[in-house]
């Protein structure tokens, strides 16, 4: 029986590992990794599997690992169009709604393995969170398992390469966000909202002003909001 890891920190694809183990464990053995400590070469050596994937994975995979198997991540954006680090806050930002989940192999080059497949994935609307579990389902139940069905064979990206840069905490200062309307502050908040993420203030002296759960209601922004000591 061959054997299947996934390497994820968030609770929804841990959510979605198993239901995927559960429907599966008949065909392959499962196993979950939940940490960096976690991933060693000696570990994988002992299991051995036929596929090591990463869903919403930020580490650095070790070489040794990734040059001996096949380890497949996710990235949320249709390669090689938006490469790079935070790939839902620069499609936002950039009022791309339309998007794919590009399911690639890894290699040395950041975002710039062979393509396996890619799903669709529209961002139009939720707040950042959401939109991560509605790509961790696509990505359990309908990419997964089409490796577990097929011997899929990657294929080089083509095409113009675009660069995203990383996001850094200071950017989510809502004053400085350009072209202000209705529409650019109910994105501007909502791709931020998901844990781990610095979601979208304003700053007020030694405190600030953070808003999250943000939806429309007509011509109006509505939402949560609350106040901190300003780190």
């Amino acid at each position: 029986m061959k054997s299947i890891v996934i390497v994820t920190i968030k609770e929804w694809n841990i959510k979605n590992y198993f239901e995927l183990k559960a429907k599966y464990e008949k065909e392959f053995r499962f196993f979950l990794v939940t940490s960096v400590e976690e991933l060693t070469y000696e570990a994988i050596e002992k299991i051995k599997p036929k596929y090591i994937f990463f869903p919403h994975w930020s580490w650095i995979i070790p070489k040794t690992i990734y040059e001996k198997y096949e380890c497949v991540v996710f990235h949320m954006t249709d390669l090689p169009f938006g490469r790079g680090g935070s790939p839902l806050q620069n499609l936002i930002v950039n009022e791309i709604y339309d998007t794919k989940i590009s399911a690639i192999r890894v290699n040395n080059e950041l975002d710039s393995g062979d393509i396996y497949l890619k799903e669709d994935l529209n961002i139009a609307i939720g707040s950042a969170e959401e939109i991560f579990i509605n790509a961790s389902n696509i990505t359990f139940q309908k990419i997964i398992p089409q490796f577990l069905k097929k011997d899929l064979k990657a294929t080089p990206q083509e095409g113009d390469v675009t660069i995203f840069k990383r996001r850094k905490p200071f950017q989510s200062n809502l004053l400085e966000l350009d072209n202000l309307t209705i529409n650019r502050v109910y994105d501007f908040i909502r791709m931020l909202d998901a844990e781990g993420y610095p979601k979208a203030f304003i700053p007020l002296n030694s405190l600030k002003i953070e808003f999250s759960e943000v939806h429309k209601k007509g011509d109006k922004v509505i939402g949560r909001f609350e106040v901190i000591e300003n780190e």
